[in-house]
């Protein structure tokens, strides 16, 4: 996984949204009945829906205000719901959870959590998100807990009542999964948080516990790959189509476990059909061709290697190692 982009923009009214801007972790929540959500479902199908509660793959190929390329054309915004605010004789949880919410105060929501068993969920997936960036142990703590309920929080009563939310998940450069804040995005989450602190078979472990996708493919088959499982990376990516950002970047990952395994005319294969549209990510046909120099030097064809990494050098002069990998090849 490549963490998480987060857009902040805390905003509340007329409903609850809450955004965050910055590389690390992040979430972005919306009033109920709020516009149009983007999403590319596990098939490749690409859908736009103005109800709440659809999950699947976002392609960001921009950030910022900046225009998105490859998302669908606007459909008509849907009417924004006024939430109900909590009342009078509503629980204490249940104000405090919807105050801390207003205030845009992530310690506030966990200390509900932390209070009251009953609110903990919404709580602290609430909170468990937005401190991944400055207060990851804290973030840690809430998510485990969470997780280890097996409840879904979007269908808790609080998220049902006052919070239409999606989380805003790199899982891999150049592919962002778009996700209702439900058990998904806290596995995804979590599973970051194992990933960053070396934790990998625990992390492979808890994006197994998720409901099978692309992006939970994607996030898989970069830890199998990383804890070298080859075998369940080429498993996990038999007949894939490059059709999108998320199955060119498989193919990646399938190229490189093939080449692992010694099969160096396959893992060509796998990096030529990962590079067969210019116009995927430039992240993932960067990522496909240092990989297809790797295996060009494997296969003793260095020509063809400096070829892959001039390519790389054209587009992004700062991609990181390229110059001195040119440099030992001119050298030798």
């Amino acid at each position: 996984m490549g963490g998480f982009r987060v857009r902040k923009s805390f905003k509340v009214a007329p409903g609850v949204r809450l955004n965050v801007t910055k590389r690390g972790a992040g979430m972005t929540v919306g009033a109920r009945g709020a516009g149009p959500r983007y999403s590319v479902h596990s098939s490749g199908r690409r859908t736009v829906s103005a109800s709440s509660g659809v999950s699947g793959l976002y392609y960001q190929k921009t950030r910022g205000g900046k225009k998105q390329a490859a998302r669908p054309h606007s459909a008509p915004s849907a009417p924004v719901a006024r939430p109900t605010k909590p009342g009078l004789f509503a629980p204490r949880g249940e104000k405090d959870l919807y105050k801390a919410v207003q205030k845009q105060d992530a310690l506030a929501m966990k200390a509900v959590g932390d209070q009251d068993a009953g609110f903990r969920v919404p709580a602290y997936t609430l909170a468990g998100l937005l401190l991944l960036n400055d207060e990851r142990d804290k973030a840690k703590g809430c998510l485990e807990s969470v997780f280890a309920t097996s409840q879904d929080p979007a269908t808790t009563p609080f998220f049902s009542r006052y919070v239409h939310g999606y989380a805003q998940i790199n899982i891999a450069d150049g592919v962002t999964a778009d996700l209702p804040l439900n058990r998904d995005a806290v596995g995804l989450a979590l599973a970051e948080i194992y990933q960053l602190e070396g934790e990998l078979e625990k992390a492979a472990d808890t994006v197994e516990q998720l409901e099978p996708s692309t992006y939970c493919a994607v996030s898989l088959a970069e830890l199998y790959a990383q804890m070298k499982r080859f075998d369940e990376v080429v498993e996990l990516t038999e007949k894939v189509a490059n059709e999108d950002d998320a199955s060119a970047l498989l193919l990646v990952f399938r190229g490189v476990a093939l080449r692992e395994q010694g099969f160096l005319d396959a893992a060509h294969e796998s990096f030529k059909a990962a590079l067969k549209s210019r116009s995927r990510d430039a992240a993932i046909r960067h990522h496909a061709l240092l990989e297809r120099a790797t295996n060009f030097l494997a296969q003793g064809k260095k020509g063809m290697a400096r070829k892959d990494l001039e390519r790389i050098l054209a587009e992004d002069s700062n991609f990181e190692g390229v110059r001195e990998r040119l440099a030992e090849l001119a050298g030798e």
